[in-house]
């Protein structure tokens, strides 16, 4: 079918009868968008447009930024940051209200902030070879916020030191033992090694820390440990410069528990040791001590190590080659220095209770081999923990000095705290 075009004229008419079959609709609807328009604009009667009219859009929010600014250090991206010092977050024009510092697994470093909240900063160190997250938040005086975020890599130290420490994790102890560290390096730094070293016990007691010399560190309450306590050792000591150049690489919790309470009393010259279990007398011992040339030291000593046969060679403690018993039985030391309490095969009989022959250690009546548990060192041996006490007292010597062994006891509290 041919399509003609359409002349002018009928066009005209074509779009006259469209006119026609609309004509006032169109006016209308232009006049109503108009209207609208203008209500949706919010303009004024001043005609102004400076949207400050009523109903306009600017009068409920301030496009002025923060004057508060956040200043972060380290940089960011920086690397080889040390681990003490070099974090400080600062608020200038404003105050910091919230700050988060977190490792790459999510761990939060403490902080606070201080200065009136113009600063923050970091409870403790931070770990060594580790990327750190840093979020800050400072408000002005007019509430309006202003953050910064940044990141940074501390230091790899090439000199590090670790601590060994005693009691061991999941340990039950006797009521005597103390929290002991010796670090592998001389620390001289005291302070920021003790501020990465947290112990603490349930129920909830006092308890200081002592240095003896600069390579062991003891905790302690002020009196034995109540039996049933639970007592946890928290160590922080990655990233803590213990010495010039040298960091501590250790992060570790250990818990051990308080047993019953056994404190045992030797009185050297009665010749004998009366064991006290949760204060009631459990049996009385006799027992030799050390001969009037090789006398006992006084105090109290807290057991450390338990041997059922072990070897005892005079040299090894300044005695030269007066002996060396290789199957000593029930052996049980109390002093580094080589005091302990242990089983006597070789004494008579008779001598158990009426005379002090040993070379300064506390003898019990046994036999050799350690077969017979019916023997008193042996009965002695099955029914102590490391961790008790043993007391001796009437000696002709001196007391025993703190650091030889585990006997922070012979220590007065006040001395202790210094």
């Amino acid at each position: 079918m041919n399509r003609q075009p359409i002349s002018g004229a009928s066009a005209r008419s074509r779009q006259g009868r469209r006119r026609g079959l609309g004509g006032p609709a169109l006016p209308a609807l232009l006049a109503a968008m108009m209207v609208l328009a203008t209500a949706c604009g919010g303009s004024d009667d001043s005609g102004s447009g400076d949207g400050k009219g009523k109903g306009g859009a600017g009068n409920g929010g301030d496009t002025k930024a923060s004057q508060a600014v956040v200043t972060i250090a380290p940089k960011d991206d920086a690397k080889n940051v040390a681990t003490s010092g070099a974090l400080k977050i600062t608020a200038d024009k404003g105050k910091l209200t919230s700050v988060t510092v977190e490792d790459t697994k999510g761990n939060d470093v403490e902080g606070k902030i201080t200065d009136g909240g113009t600063a923050w900063k970091p409870s403790h160190h931070l770990g060594s070879a580790t990327k750190y997250k840093v979020h800050a938040v400072a408000k002005d005086s007019e509430g309006r916020e202003s953050a910064k975020d940044t990141t940074f890599t501390t230091l790899v130290p090439q000199n590090t030191f670790v601590s060994y420490f005693t009691p061991e994790d999941g340990s039950k102890v006797g009521v005597g033992m103390p929290v002991s560290l010796r670090f592998s390096r001389g620390i001289t730094e005291p302070e920021d090694v003790e501020k990465a070293v947290k112990v603490t016990a349930e129920p909830s007691v006092p308890i200081e820390g002592h240095w003896f010399g600069n390579d062991r560190l003891d905790f302690r309450p002020e009196k034995y440990w109540a039996a049933g306590t639970k007592v946890t050792l928290k160590l922080n000591l990655d990233g803590v410069e213990g010495r010039p150049g040298v960091y501590g690489k250790q992060t570790k919790t250990v818990k051990f528990t308080v047993g019953r309470s056994q404190v045992s009393v030797v009185d050297a010259r009665a010749h004998t040791m009366t064991v006290k279990r949760d204060g009631k007398v459990l049996k009385t011992i006799p027992i030799t001590a050390g001969a009037p040339s090789t006398t006992t030291y006084n105090g109290q000593m807290v057991i450390s190590e338990k041997y059922k046969v072990t070897r005892m060679n005079g040299a090894t403690v300044g005695f030269g080659g007066e002996y060396d018993i290789k199957d000593v039985p029930h052996a049980m030391r109390l002093s580094n220095s080589g005091t302990f309490i242990h089983g006597n095969y070789w004494a008579g009989a008779g001598t158990f209770g009426s005379a002090n022959v040993s070379h300064g250690c506390v003898g019990l009546r046994d036999v050799r081999g350690a077969y017979d548990s019916k023997v008193p060192a042996a009965w002695f041996f099955d029914n102590s923990i490391l961790g008790d006490v043993v007391v001796v007292k009437n000696s002709n010597d001196k007391q025993i000095q703190p650091d030889n062994g585990l006997n922070g006891w012979n220590m007065s509290w006040s001395e202790w705290k210094k």
